[in-house]
């Protein structure tokens, strides 16, 4: 509920604080004290536009902050919470501060951290409904009649969950379209990789294989030239009959031997000589060995060629080195298994598109059949206080349209509109062309008496809803208001004293002429609560009285009667 208003330099209020009690508040006084001044500056609050004419006159800026409780307003509580705006030190209190500058630029503050406009209208949509002839009128808005009648039936949270389930079908489907605009390309390019896939796999090339078969190249490619080295050395070795190394040794050895007594000095180059004779025939025999097998094969010197050239082709094809193609065939299987993953999580994706339309479609024929219901019982408790509120020829209706399965709503698969009659044989007309301000008023507060007990907002403000009314009707309206702030908070602007005299709490509006800081004369604005006494005069004054000249004990006397009763 609201507990506090304090207003600064708006309109003709200097300065002006206000403490409002649970139950119903009447707000009275004479005509252009500023009643409306304070619920324009309530409205800056609860993000309504602001402009440089709210500033009152020399001053710099306008400051408004209003202060609510949050206790039983758990939907408050999560929307501040969420926008990380609760206060962890007083998380039962809302603080709402708006500020219009003298050149009509505003800011706005929610628990002290700024915010948008938008998100100011959120939450004040949340704590207070302003009932009015001004802009600030709910019960013209649709989705209000859908919220009071889910409020009626008792089924918010059923409305709430269906929310939530739309959200997450809608996401699910955008993700299918999605995929499904994307679903050419990734066709054509999974066939592209499952095509070069199979080019590679058709290649068949081994680990090392490459670094063997260029071995293999080179050596079978440079067999003639090897053959005829290979014969060169055995000549040069052993088979030239003019000279070679193993003979040239032997004659060294022959010398060495033919001397009568071999000298110390000469036993290690015998050695060194003998050993070098047995290198000799060794590699002579080697390559007598490799010359008796060695073997061209320009069959296989082609294999080998048809192999390198394949190889080197696929590898030209994607544009990279021939020993990175085993590299490109593990980066194309895992390419391709993502994709065969991607068309398993389509195919999930789909089975969760419909499981949740499903889910959506079954909640929302329950809402529906739970809607029908409760929308005649709403209107028959309407009409019933409407007949009470003087307006017994006026017929409220719950229309309830059915809208397009294929394109259902967060709210479900119907619409939901107040249509009323005001007069015998007219038809039903929306809210919002109903001309008369005082007809709207009571409507408004016929209804929100039979959805007060269900409503989660907690503080309702009626401006004037008594115009043009009198006597009796007068009465019920007063009861009526009462009884609403039985269940609630209740903030009444009201000329009628019967309305006023039915108040928990009365408050007083009045201007007082005063001077400014460069002494001139000027009138502000004050409100204060009344006493007992101070309370029965001011509904004397309303019955007629004139407090220049004093009450009579007749109009004292009905002004104490009334505030009794």
């Amino acid at each position: 509920m609201l507990n506090q208003l304090a207003i600064r330099n708006y309109a003709i209020v200097e300065h002006l604080q206000m403490d409002f009690s649970p139950g119903m508040s009447a707000i009275t006084g004479e005509t252009g004290a500023g009643k409306s001044i304070i619920l324009g500056a309530l409205g800056l609050t609860l993000g309504d536009r602001g402009d440089k004419d709210s500033v009152a006159a020399g001053a710099a800026k306008a400051d408004i902050t209003a202060q609510f409780d949050l206790r039983d307003l758990a939907s408050a509580k999560d929307w501040l919470s969420e926008n990380e705006l609760l206060p962890e030190a007083e998380p039962e209190i809302c603080i709402l501060r708006r500020i219009v500058a003298s050149d009509g630029r505003s800011k706005a503050w929610v628990n002290g951290c700024p915010v948008t406009l938008q998100q100011l209208k959120i939450i004040g949509e949340m704590l207070i409904d302003i009932h009015s002839q001004h802009e600030h009128q709910s019960l013209l808005n649709r989705a209000t009649h859908l919220r009071l009648l889910d409020d009626f039936a008792g089924q918010q949270p059923q409305a709430q969950k269906l929310r939530q389930l739309h959200r997450l079908w809608k996401d699910k489907q955008q993700q299918l379209e999605q995929l499904n605009t994307q679903a050419d390309a990734l066709h054509a390019q999974h066939q592209l990789v499952r095509y070069q896939l199979e080019e590679l796999q058709e290649l068949g090339l081994q680990a090392g294989e490459l670094d063997s078969l260029q071995q293999e190249y080179l050596q079978l490619n440079n067999a003639d030239t090897t053959l005829a080295t290979a014969q060169q050395l055995l000549d040069l070795c052993s088979e030239n009959e003019e000279q070679n190394i193993l003979g040239a040794i032997n004659q060294a050895l022959a010398l060495v031997q033919g001397l009568s007594a071999v000298p110390a000095s000469l036993q290690i180059t015998t050695e060194l000589l003998n050993n070098a004779a047995i290198q000799i025939e060794e590699a002579v025999s080697e390559l007598s060995r490799n010359i008796d097998g060695f073997e061209a094969n320009p069959q296989r010197l082609e294999e080998i060629n048809q192999r390198l050239a394949d190889i080197q082709t696929l590898a030209r094809k994607h544009r990279i080195k021939p020993e990175e193609l085993d590299n490109l065939q593990r980066a194309l299987q895992e390419q391709l298994q993502g994709a065969l993953n991607n068309e398993e999580a389509v195919a999930n994706l789909h089975k969760a598109e419909a499981a949740l339309r499903l889910e959506y479609l079954q909640l929302a024929g329950t809402l529906s059949t739970l809607r029908k219901a409760a929308a005649v019982r709403l209107a028959s408790g309407i009409n019933q206080q409407l007949t009470e509120l003087g307006m017994a020829n006026a017929k409220l209706e719950v229309e309830i349209s059915a809208l397009d399965p294929q394109s259902p709503t967060p709210h479900g698969l119907e619409s939901i509109e107040f249509l009323v009659s005001t007069n015998p044989g007219q038809a039903p007309k929306p809210l919002i062309k109903i001309a008369s301000g005082g007809e709207l008023s009571r409507i408004s507060l016929a209804i929100q008496v039979i959805t007060a007990q269900t409503s989660v907002i907690p503080t309702l403000v009626f401006d004037e809803v008594d115009v043009g009314i009198g006597g009796g009707v007068a009465k019920a309206v007063g009861r009526l208001l009462r009884e609403l702030g039985e269940h609630g908070q209740v903030l009444s602007v009201t000329h009628q004293a019967l309305v006023a005299a039915q108040a928990h709490q009365h408050l007083f509006v009045s201007k007082v002429p005063g001077k400014d800081s460069k002494g001139v004369a000027v009138v502000t604005t004050q409100i204060r609560e009344l006493n007992e006494q101070e309370r029965i005069q001011e509904i004397a004054r309303m019955l007629g009285g004139e407090a220049d000249i004093g009450f009579s004990k007749e109009s004292l006397a009905h002004a104490q009667e009334l505030v009794r009763c």
